[in-house]
């Protein structure tokens, strides 16, 4: 019982090398080495009767021996289409027989060439060195008188050796071509990794840009809408103006849209950003559609003629829109200030101000209290900051400062 868990202790598969299931090449290699070790029982077990050229080798033992060593030795040749899955005990089997027998040498060289190249070379040597050793005892039993004693031991030794070394050699090369080819399936992995991730960040970076160009847009609906139930009784022309602006803006809401689908059915013609990606000079119009709607807005932008990077610039751009959108919702009627300044070197401010809803009655616009939390993230992507506070009163500010390099 303890023997037969030693045994399969050390039969047990290599993890660099497990068991697999055998395939045609395998039967055939199998099949071959079958043949070869029951030709070479034969062969040798006829040169031990008949001589062949040697005759000082016939009669090296009594004749029950030799059919002896030739029924074992077919014994261990048959034992040979197990040797994939057990070849450590086979070769201890190899042992024993290697006392006496010459016929199973065959068979015993195709084991240990099972074991060097499915074991680790210290197992594989160690059993080769163990398969050598009955040498000793065989040669002095049935001495050949061909070639003497030291010599059957030397030439044993150097074909356990040959075999050793060249299943130890393809052993290393299969795995290296096992190392190779995980590696190749890890790379693709990893690959197919990255793209993932790159859809997932154009994904959320596309669901930004909805969210913030969408909610702008139908923010404005809401507050016209929102006029025109207030004051059922408008005059005619106040409300076809307010309903011309209500289309524009529904209007302009679907082109925008269409923009930033469109940026999932086309690539980019180049390396720069797809639309729409408006920059700091639209801000005269991003307030001028506030104050068509009816909101109160003032507007201060840097004085020179330089502008900031258009990175820099359309981060800042949505930063206001965020700030006016958000006035719409929870300060219908307040004065919103908004106030942009800086310089290359010391960075861009972003300032967006009102105090608290001065509108009694008016509609609450929902929300999904995710934008600022945008914002906080594309002011820290672009290397800025990012501060909301709200006033004594009720009013909010909403400050940013992003950095602006010397070109």
């Amino acid at each position: 019982m303890v023997a037969t868990s030693l045994l399969d202790a050390l039969d047990a598969p290599d993890e660099d090398d497990p068991v697999r299931p055998r395939t045609t090449r395998d039967w055939a290699v199998d099949s071959l080495t079958f043949v070869f070790a029951i030709g070479f029982a034969i062969a040798v077990t006829a040169q031990e009767f008949y001589g062949w050229g040697t005759p000082e080798r016939i009669g090296r033992g009594p004749a029950w021996l030799l059919w002896l060593d030739l029924a074992l030795s077919l014994v261990l040749c048959v034992a040979l289409w197990w040797r994939r899955r057990r070849p450590v005990s086979l070769a201890l089997l190899g042992v024993l027989f290697g006392v006496f027998s010459a016929a199973s040498g065959g068979a015993t060289l195709t084991i240990l060439f099972s074991v060097a190249v499915h074991r680790r070379f210290p197992v594989a040597a160690a059993l080769t060195a163990i398969n050598v050793a009955p040498t000793l005892i065989y040669a002095w039993l049935r001495p050949d008188p061909a070639i003497g004693y030291w010599a059957t031991i030397a030439w044993t030794t150097v074909f356990a050796s040959i075999i050793l070394l060249w299943g130890s050699l393809i052993r290393s090369r299969r795995q290296l071509v096992r190392s190779l080819r995980d590696r190749a399936e890890r790379a693709e992995a990893e690959q197919q990794l990255r793209v993932t991730q790159a859809r997932q960040l154009e994904r959320t970076r596309i669901a930004r840009e909805m969210h913030d160009v969408l909610a702008h847009r139908i923010s404005l609906l809401s507050l016209h809408a929102g006029a025109l139930e207030i004051r059922p009784d408008a005059p005619a022309a106040e409300v076809a103006r307010a309903a011309g602006v209500i289309r524009a803006s529904a209007h302009q809401a679907l082109q925008d849209l269409r923009e930033v689908i469109g940026v999932l059915r086309e690539p980019a013609a180049d390396g720069g950003p797809e639309r729409p990606q408006p920059t700091l000079t639209d801000l005269n119009t991003l307030v001028e559609e506030s104050r068509a709607a009816g909101a109160r807005v003032t507007l201060e932008l840097p004085d020179g003629a330089e502008s900031p990077p258009d990175a820099v610039g359309r981060t800042a751009y949505r930063m206001v829109q965020e700030g006016l959108t958000n006035a719409r919702k929870h300060a219908p009627g307040a004065l919103v200030t908004v106030s942009v300044a800086g310089a290359p070197g010391s960075g861009l401010t972003i300032r967006v101000r009102n105090p608290g809803p001065i509108t009694v009655g008016a509609p609450v616009l929902p929300g999904a209290g995710t934008g600022l939390v945008g914002l906080a993230e594309r002011a820290t992507l672009a290397g800025g900051r990012l501060d909301h506070r709200r006033e004594p009163g009720g009013g909010f500010t909403l400050e940013a400062w992003l950095p602006w390099p010397k070109t």
